[in-house]
């Protein structure tokens, strides 16, 4: 059998799957008609590899696609349960990680770091002031979470650590919040009140765009915008009019709506703190996310449930039927 794996990954393949033959690249990226060509059992993939219904019908001997994300917006789910495709993901592993980049996002908003080091750098800087580069307050200030999940959930506890009061919009309440004490708002209600408005919820079909100009235009003048979980959550524009015209303080984006590409009215925008997509991005996470969908493939190939799918109702595989 034939595991495809889309680009090189920090850990070795073979080893953990010994009896499969693995297709990978020892640079770049395997391509649409490269997978087609290798027909493969099993497809380990990237948040930025598309696993479309073409894709799919194009695989006839596909198994199982295990994304090295938690997120699947890259991969059409309802299309892979209907042909029998597994499809799993990488979650628990990379929380921290996202949490802690969300936090420092924050930090470096609040206290305008990257307009400080820009400031330095350009020989500009003209030593200590009383007026230079003057941030908002953090100890103190409410955090309003959007989708206490596991992510959210953490960031929650970084957020009262540093003296946060926090409230939190979700679908319904959620057990445990209390303990982290946060308070369920409506979201129109935390957008009003939040100091800084942090997003950890799914890209949805109701989710898409959760953030439009109407949204926007509830949160405080002071208040600072953070999204760590998906681009498209956001209306890129009506953000920048918000940051423009001084009816939002600032934001720190580390996800976009066209990723790679960037608009060029947010990369104009001095009030942005920017990170090209590093929520899970350390050492330990990106490895244990790497191993964690590699064996969730292998496993399915070997006739067991992994303990990431996330279509049940594909299980047993198409193959194993």
């Amino acid at each position: 059998m034939k595991l495809a794996v889309t680009s090189p990954l920090p850990v070795a393949v073979q080893p953990r799957a010994p009896e499969l033959t693995v297709v990978q690249p020892a640079s770049g990226r395997l391509t649409a008609a490269e997978l087609i060509a290798c027909q493969p059992d099993a497809l380990v993939c990237l948040l930025s590899d598309r696993v479309d219904d073409a894709l799919l019908e194009a695989l006839p001997r596909l198994q199982v696609v295990a994304n090295v994300a938690v997120g699947l917006d890259n991969i059409d789910v309802a299309a892979a349960t209907s042909r029998g495709v597994c499809v799993t993901n990488t979650p628990d592993v990379l929380t921290d990680a996202t949490a802690e980049l969300t936090l420092a996002l924050l930090l470096a908003t609040a206290r305008r770091l990257t307009e400080g080091e820009q400031l330095v750098r350009s020989g500009q800087w003209r030593g200590w002031a009383l007026d230079l580069l003057l941030g908002v307050p953090i100890a103190g200030s409410t955090l309003g979470i959007v989708g206490l999940g596991r992510i959210g959930g953490k960031v929650a506890q970084l957020g009262r650590a540093l003296g946060m009061q926090l409230c939190y919009a979700a679908p319904r309440p959620v057990a445990g919040a209390a303990a982290l004490g946060a308070v369920y708002l409506p979201l129109r209600e935390l957008l009003r009140q939040a100091d800084f408005v942090s997003l950890h919820c799914p890209l949805r079909a109701g989710t898409r765009t959760l953030l439009d100009r109407d949204a926007l235009a509830l949160m405080k003048p002071s208040a600072i915008l953070l999204n760590t979980a998906r681009g498209e959550l956001v209306d890129e524009d009506a953000l920048c009019e918000m940051l423009e015209t001084g009816r939002l303080w600032a934001a720190g984006l580390d996800v976009f709506c066209n990723e790679p590409q960037v608009s060029p009215r947010i990369l104009a925008c001095p009030r942005i703190t920017l990170a090209p997509h590093l929520g899970s991005a350390t050492t330990k996470a990106r490895t244990q996310m790497a191993e964690l969908a590699i064996d969730a493939a292998v496993s399915v190939l070997r006739g067991q449930p992994p303990k990431t799918l996330v279509n049940q109702a594909a299980w047993p595989p198409r193959g194993q039927r």
